[in-house]
């Protein structure tokens, strides 16, 4: 065999079998090689590699998982990892996740074929979560250094994370302290080696202070050695750690170069329901709302209802534009009509929203508010469906959905409402099945929206968290905000959350004891408190895990928490009050309206089908990334600010600016059947090269996993994305 490497004068033996078990040996060093757009995650099952796979997963960027306690796994080696396609070298893969920076045994084959094919595509690699030691370019966690639990530290982005990867944060990623008895997070804090082997560096992106020193050790950092790049995490963490969702899109940026398939936004957008009706009010004797049908006195309207005055709606206004967050007002004009039937013919209160309207977005919520399933039978708590004399369910028919749906139209129309005729949320979302009592859809539902135009349809997340197909509709799930439309006052929101919340042995409910969706109080609330101290905190806390999460769906909240002691504007400055916080001016909170919502669900779902299927080629060629798709599939995708896309003449921006760089959705342009991206020249890669020797280091050991992090910790009542 001749030697591929004369221009060096280097054909060592190490070299010579590079070259004949790898395709790549041959083919000139200059030529710009293919890289696939697909991450390759070796998993061991741990918390961390999940965490970094559930953001593949939730932003739509491609993967292959391999399961390291599969025995029936495919083998990683120089065939797997890359080949040739018309005569150009190929990665298959252009980012590797590793569990840690070394999972495999001593010696191991396939490590060392990562490696290699590292090295020779400029891959980079991300260790999910391992220890500091010289194998990484760190110092052994110890003079200076810590090792152990990080709950309640706020770790730093330094100036190398902002001006990189992490430039999307303000700063501050502080570390979860929600139960003061467990362990929920672990880690290591070490300084990088004085002296690094020849060649290699230690770039710190997130550091803390290490306790008992004047010293700030790296929490994560990049690791340059041997031709290779790796992400060095020294900290475990689950998909859910707040601190975990901050640094998430950061490290999915430095595998993919910023260049991927998928996108991540933090998403926020506040439905208040009931505008212009009045909300029956929490009976903190009863431990029940008087006026629904599952309160044992039952069928009577409250006394004493909670509806917005006319100074709670410019507080509304006000409120909004100051705090830059554009409020959905989800309305029933049957109420105002009805007030004005009791208060002379008027309502200050629509007239001072409706002179306003321009300041909010409006939603269809039916005109009167009522139940569209099937015929309540409300002499039995809880309320049963109401059945004919053959046993036959009862349902509300398809004229009185409809007349409901078009009279709060023609009512809006009246009062110069900007509707879109394609978005509804019906009374307590009903019309959709309710268990237990009402199983099915009710059959009516699906001809009256295809007759009134409907496409988006709410749903209640709680009950309901796919989005699914309701005749011609399409769902968009809603997050139930725990500060209840029976509350206007802050003591009625404690009182009833004491009730629901707490043990039988202390005078709640006991819903929660046993419950593997939810945790009961240890103790009441203050009443007096309570409020400011523990909800405000809590159910802010789990609103903005939702915006973290690049999850779209809106909150819900009603026009009574807007009311009296207008008790949901604290936990709605709270969570923008935090986000502002953490996250830099590049990286707003996008507010879409349902529609748009409801839009960028389907075409999450048609892109994940089209992924799963293995329908999506994408790959990189210098500058040039080529993505194809099953026709009238929509694209997503993630680029270098500058990015452009080609058309058959000329070319055209893509996506929008969004955390310092370009995202969004595309597809091909008139008369093409692919799409190409134009990156900038400051985004080309490092040319395949022929490799000889590269170093491994030794296999890492286990690491410990405390339980707030394998099994993770609600945030507190009512809290049900945290529980694995």
């Amino acid at each position: 065999m001749r030697c591929m490497l004369l221009r060096t004068g280097v054909c060592s033996s190490a070299v010579l079998l590079a070259l004949v078990t790898s395709p790549i040996g041959a083919i000139a060093a200059e030529q710009a090689p293919r890289i696939d757009l697909k991450v390759l995650v070796v998993d061991d099952g741990g918390p961390a590699t999940e965490a970094i796979t559930a953001e593949l997963e939730s932003a739509g960027t491609p993967y292959t998982r391999i399961d390291l306690a599969d025995s029936g796994r495919p083998q990683i080696n120089t065939a797997f990892l890359s080949d040739t396609v018309s005569g150009r070298p190929r990665a298959k893969y252009q980012a590797v996740v590793l569990p840690n920076d070394n999972p495999f045994g001593a010696g191991s084959a396939e490590m060392a074929a990562l490696a290699t094919f590292e090295k020779s595509f400029g891959i980079p690699q991300a260790d999910a979560y391992t220890y500091a030691r010289p194998e990484v370019g760190l110092n052994y966690a110890q003079s200076p250094g810590y090792i152990g639990s990080l709950d309640g530290t706020t770790a730093q982005v330094t100036s190398a994370g902002k001006a990189g990867p992490f430039g999307y944060l303000g700063g501050r990623v502080p570390f979860e302290d929600n139960a003061p008895d467990v362990s929920e997070s672990y880690g290591y804090l070490a300084v990088p080696l004085a002296q690094q082997q020849p060649g290699a560096t230690f770039t710190s992106y997130v550091d803390a202070p290490i306790p008992g020193s004047s010293e700030r050790g790296s929490l994560i950092g990049e690791y340059a050695h041997d031709g290779r790049r790796e992400l060095v995490i020294n900290f475990v963490y689950n998909q859910y750690q707040q601190q975990y969702r901050l640094v998430a899109r950061g490290i999915v940026e430095w595998l993919t170069q910023g260049i991927h398939l998928g996108a991540d936004r933090n998403y926020f957008a506040v439905n208040v329901d009931d505008v212009f009706l009045a909300d029956d009010r929490w009976n903190t004797t009863l431990n029940c709302t008087p006026g629904d049908v599952d309160c044992t006195p039952g069928g009577g309207a409250t006394p004493d209802p909670i509806r917005m005055t006319a100074a709670d709606a410019q507080y509304a206004k006000q409120w909004s534009q100051s705090h830059g967050l554009t409020l959905d007002m989800v309305f029933n004009g049957g109420g105002s009509e009805l007030y004005k039937t009791d208060n002379n013919g008027a309502d200050p209160t629509a007239d001072q929203l409706v002179a306003d309207k321009s300041a909010f977005r409006w939603v269809n919520h039916t005109y009167e508010h009522p139940f569209l399933g099937c015929v309540q039978d409300v002499s039995v708590v809880p309320w049963k469906c109401s059945t004919d004399a053959s046993g036959k369910v009862q349902w509300v028919s398809q004229a009185d959905i409809t007349s409901q749906i078009t009279k709060n139209r023609d009512w809006a129309k009246g009062k110069g409402l900007a509707l879109d005729n394609t978005e509804l949320v019906t009374g307590e979302h009903s019309g959709m099945r309710v268990l237990p009592q009402q199983p099915d859809d009710n059959p009516n539902l699906g001809p009256s929206l295809t007759s009134t135009g409907v496409k988006w349809l709410a749903s209640d997340n709680s009950r309901d968290p796919q989005q699914r197909q309701v005749g011609p509709s399409l769902t968009v799930p809603r997050f139930p905000m725990n500060v209840y439309y029976n509350a206007g006052r802050a003591a009625e929101e404690v009182d009833e959350y004491n009730f629901v919340y707490t043990s039988k042995a202390n005078g709640g409910s006991g819903v929660c004891e046993g419950s593997s969706t939810t945790t009961c109080l240890s103790a009441p609330l203050d009443p007096a408190t309570g409020y400011t101290s523990y909800i405000v905190p809590l159910e802010s806390r789990i609103a903005l895990g939702h915006a973290l999460a690049n999850d779209p769906r809106p909150d819900f909240i009603h026009q009574s928490n807007l009311a009296e002691d207008r008790i949901a504007y604290p936990v709605l400055e709270k969570i923008l009050g935090d986000y502002a916080g953490l996250f830099a001016g590049n990286t707003p909170l996008v507010n879409l309206r349902l529609k748009d919502i409801g839009t960028e669900l389907k075409n999450r779902a048609a892109w994940a089908t089209a992924v799963k299927n293995n329908q999506v080629t994408a790959y990189r060629i210098g500058n040039t990334v080529t993505i194809s798709t099953p026709s009238g599939t929509q694209t997503t995708a993630t680029m270098p600010a500058g990015t452009t896309q080609k058309q058959l003449l000329g070319s055209t921006a893509f996506g929008t600016a969004y955390a310092g760089q370009l995202s969004g959705w595309t597809s091909p342009g008139t008369l093409q059947s692919s799409i190409t991206l134009q990156l900038t020249t400051q985004a080309t890669p490092a040319t395949v090269t022929a490799t000889g020797t590269v170093k491994v280091a030794a296999p890492a050991k286990a690491l410990p996993v405390p339980n707030g992090v394998a099994n993770p910790v609600p945030a507190g009542p009512g809290d049900t994305a945290s529980q694995g």
